[in-house]
């Protein structure tokens, strides 16, 4: 009896632990950009990934309504979004960014832009400021190959801007 109590009470415990940790489950918020010249095209490609919930999350709450981000018009809804939040600035104004696209799966969003015909300016602004507005805790990860090497910038709530170099 005094064994059967012991397994019932382990039990129960392993059940709170396991319950515990799916409600902790989602506690880092982060998204990565990799930037980087495809000397084959002459193009300067951007991807984004972020996670999927994340994303959802953030468009449900500014629209108040679910998204679908394989419906065409959701989708522009989106981009006019992280277009807002994420921008390149040279001496000129803001660096023209081509919208190639993007990829859901259920983890994560990939959002693949470029930078045509040219190389990313040596003095530019960056803003990645994606979820940062929603999500206090957000941490965006920027990394620049260039030549060979690369050079990681983080972006947050109260960091949503760095000038290079």
């Amino acid at each position: 009896m005094l064994n059967s109590i012991k397994l019932v009470k382990v039990s129960l415990l392993g059940a709170l632990i396991a319950i515990s940790a799916l409600a902790h489950a989602h506690r880092f918020h982060a998204g990565i950009t990799d930037i980087s010249m495809n000397p084959n095209s002459g193009n300067t490609e951007i991807v984004h990934t972020f996670m999927a919930h994340d994303v959802e999350a953030i468009l449900e709450n500014l629209y108040q309504r679910q998204f679908d981000l394989s419906d065409p018009e959701d989708i522009q809804v989106f981009k006019k979004y992280f277009e807002k939040q994420f921008k390149i600035t040279d001496q000129q104004g803001i660096v023209p960014l081509k919208w190639i696209g993007l990829k859901v799966d259920p983890t994560s969003v990939i959002i693949f832009q470029e930078l045509e015909q040219r190389a990313l300016p040596e003095q530019v602004m960056i803003r990645q400021a994606v979820l940062t507005d929603f999500i206090s805790d957000q941490v965006n990860t920027l990394n620049i190959n260039k030549n060979g090497a690369t050079q990681t910038l983080m972006f947050t709530r109260s960091q949503r801007e760095v000038n290079l170099p």
